[in-house]
């Protein structure tokens, strides 16, 4: 029998017994690639057609959202507490708008008639709760006179508002300009203010999100994929969000969905970067797609599960702050992180296997250009740009670190003078609204007239007089009143009571949301409560100022320490150390203390601002700590990873070099989007995004590109104690 038939034989004798031959070895990777296509459309379609849809409730949050003056007060404080009092009192049934009306010369007794006819015409609408007061004639300039109109609460008090000025410019009095202010007008200023979110602001960021990368991957397709990964996950988190707002699990208000876009955006895009960084690493190293789709999804699930983990913890730890405002946004942002992880982790892995090589045309990897067994000197010679950077920081890691630190606390010295006393509420706005303008023309009229919002004391009712005292015995104060029984014009009656407490109102000198209001606040609360019995309140506009105030420092106080325990905690397990984990998070706190120092210099000096929120720190530190981590955790993550196989410099070296592209687009983008922000008029956003942007650019730039890698260099494998990367044989 000749040789070839000996050859058939033998393969009908392999088939027969089951060993694979030539042909069915070439079946198998079709049989894989075609179970791979499957799996990966069936995931991109539920994501598509199940999270695409639920876009549909970011125009709807709207309809959940809580803007009125509670959702940002502290809460448990005694102002708040006096506010609940206070609606006993029928004072919390209306919420008064002032309508002011001004011409070029003195309003006559004719022209008042005219507008008393306009004020007896607001009266007949739905939401004018009661008779329109006024016309009121200017006491400093007779051209101005107003009109308080109290506007139902049961009505939307913004819509309320609207249907206000469209009245008046419908029927107005010729001659007269009518603005509407007061705290309904301001009110809803506040909400057009935040009715750019769900289109300017997120159009703005994923215009910002998709020049970034198509300058990053000079690719077609790839940025669009990223791009539909954020905006699903955006969805997802908006439908989220808006269940548990509507059934109550949590509070939305219009600051904490701004930043829910914007986190959302900018950590799925950061998420997708470092995916589709390794991701190309693994095709130049491997033959097949799905292999190297799984092979970058297990590089990075450790960096992703950690980053995202670690924002949502900190995020969390909002949950012990006192302040509404500051509490609510914790659990809000939360929902959207977990959704951005999930779009990362699931729906791009999956569009990334349907492309294959594609998703990077023009400029695809192939094979034949893998690292692999490459030497360091190697892996640095194929990143230019940054293997330049690499091989300074390994020149001279001493000076290096020593220096970056220094200039950071150059900058970070100027942190302590950061002004977060708060502002008025005509400096919340960075635009011409009209609440301001008509303040403006009403304080012209009638100067600056601190009794239209007095301080209110709550006590008990057989201490009345002894409270009225006391409060006219503080410096300040210039008059108190007890709230009578309403009656006719004129006449004086019987003093008010609700469950043995009576309601006084102190008229203060100084105007409210000034510091001296805010000083007097102080002093009248002393004299009050030694009134033995009387178990009196202070609160009102001047008091809610202060209590902000003390509530927002007393908040920095419990949550920083939280969030860097919780950080810190995350960070053992994943690079099995103590050391490196410290010295991550002191040169984090390093870098929020310069975001606030630089802050303070542009804020004072450069944009001459009036003053801060007393939230804007803390949530500055949250988010620059929770965030600015997550390159330090990228960076440290691989250099663990090539650690335990190259040895400890070699493996901070490749670790620099091979994500210093990806790490430094991902804080740009994230920085970009955060900038976004600034597009909404208000002075808390302004500020809160140029901090975080700022910070995160000096983590990216800075701290993660030199301070990080020098240091760790100097500090030799000491820095994995005593994980087992700090005992590898390479190391000795």
């Amino acid at each position: 029998m000749d040789s070839k038939k000996i050859l058939f034989l033998g393969k009908l004798l392999s088939i027969a017994e089951g060993h694979p031959t030539v042909s069915t070895r070439l079946e198998r990777p079709t049989r894989r690639s075609r179970w791979w296509v499957g799996a990966a459309l069936l995931v991109a379609l539920v994501w598509i057609l199940g999270a695409g849809p639920l876009g549909a409730f970011l125009g709807k949050l709207g309809e959940v959202q809580t803007n009125d003056p509670s959702a940002f007060l502290p809460d448990g404080s005694e102002s708040t507490e006096v506010d609940r009092i206070a609606e006993d009192f029928d004072r919390a049934d209306t919420v008064p708008a002032i309508v002011v009306l001004s011409g070029d010369d003195d309003l006559t007794e004719p022209r008042l008639g005219e507008v008393g006819v306009l004020a007896e015409r607001i009266g007949e609408e739905p939401w004018a709760a009661e008779q329109v007061v006024g016309p009121i004639p200017g006491t400093e300039d007779p051209s101005v006179a107003q009109l308080i109109v109290p506007i139902d609460n049961t009505y939307d008090t913004g819509d309320s508002v609207d249907a206000l000025r469209a009245l008046l410019a419908d029927e107005a009095v010729d001659g007269l300009e009518a603005q509407v202010t007061g705290p309904a007008g301001y009110a809803a200023d506040l909400v057009a203010a935040f009715g750019g979110i769900d289109s300017t602001l997120l159009l703005v960021a994923v215009a910002a999100v998709l020049v970034i990368l198509i300058a990053v991957y000079r690719s077609p397709l790839l940025p669009i994929l990223v791009v539909v990964a954020s905006l699903l996950a955006l969805g997802l988190s908006g439908a989220l969000v808006y269940l548990a707002a509507d059934i109550g699990l949590v509070s939305l208000n219009g600051q904490s969905q701004g930043i829910l876009f914007i986190l959302v955006v900018g950590a799925c895009t950061d998420y997708a970067l470092l995916l589709v960084a390794r991701y190309r690493e693994e095709l130049a190293a491997r033959e097949h797609v799905p292999e190297a789709v799984m092979a970058a999804v297990r590089g990075v699930t450790g960096p992703v599960l950690a980053s995202g983990g670690t924002v949502i913890l900190g995020l969390l730890c909002l949950l012990a702050a006192d302040l509404n405002s500051t509490s609510s946004l914790g659990p809000v942002v939360a929902i959207g992180i977990v959704a951005a992880m999930l779009s990362a982790m699931t729906f791009l892995p999956a569009a990334l296997a349907l492309c294959g090589r594609a998703a990077f045309w023009p400029t695809a990897p192939h094979h034949s250009q893998h690292e692999e067994g490459q030497t360091t000197d190697r892996v640095i010679e194929q990143h230019p740009f940054w293997g330049r950077i690499t091989r300074v920081v390994a020149a001279r890691p001493r000076a290096l670190w020593l220096g970056t630190t220094a200039l950071l606390i150059a900058a970070a010295v100027f942190a302590p003078q950061f002004s977060a006393e708060g502002t008025g509420q005509d400096e919340v706005f960075r635009t011409e609204v009209e609440a301001v303008d008509g303040q403006e023309t009403l304080e012209r009229g009638f100067g600056t007239d601190s009794s239209a919002a007095p301080a209110m004391v709550v006590a008990d009712a057989d201490h009345l007089d002894e409270i009225i005292a006391a409060a006219e015995d503080t410096p300040g104060v210039e008059t108190a009143t007890a709230m009578t029984e309403p009656g006719p014009p004129g006449a004086e009656g019987p003093v008010l009571q609700e469950d043995g407490r009576v309601l006084v109102e102190a008229t203060l000198e100084a105007a409210p949301e000034t510091t001296a209001a805010v000083d007097t606040i102080r002093d009248l609360r002393e004299n009050v409560r030694e009134v033995r019995g009387a178990d009196a309140l202070v609160g009102g506009v001047s008091a809610t100022d202060l209590d902000t105030r003390e509530t927002a420092q007393r908040d920095f106080t419990v949550v920083v320490p939280l969030v860097l325990l919780v950080v810190f905690l995350v960070l053992i397990p994943l690079l099995r150390s103590l050391v490196a984990p410290l010295l991550l998070m002191a040169v984090n706190v390093l870098s929020f203390a310069t975001a606030l120092g630089v802050g303070t210099l542009v804020f004072d000096h450069v944009l001459k601002l009036p003053g801060a929120d007393p939230v804007v720190p803390l949530f500055a530190f949250v988010f620059l700590v929770a965030l600015g981590i997550d390159y330090s955790i990228f960076l440290m993550s691989r250099a663990r990873e090539e650690t335990l196989v190259h040895g400890h410099r070699e493996g901070i070296l490749r670790a620099l070099t091979v994500t210093g592209g990806v790490i430094t687009s991902a804080g740009v983008v994230l920085a970009a989007t955060f900038a976004a922000l600034a597009v909404i008029p208000l002075l808390f956003l302004l500020q809160l995004a140029f901090l975080v942007a700022f910070g995160v650019l000096v983590d990216a730039l800075i701290v993660r590109t030199l301070l990080i890698p020098a240091l760790s260099l100097d500090v030799g494998p000491r820095l994995w104690w005593p994980g087992r990367a700090g005992r590898s044989r390479e190391n000795h």
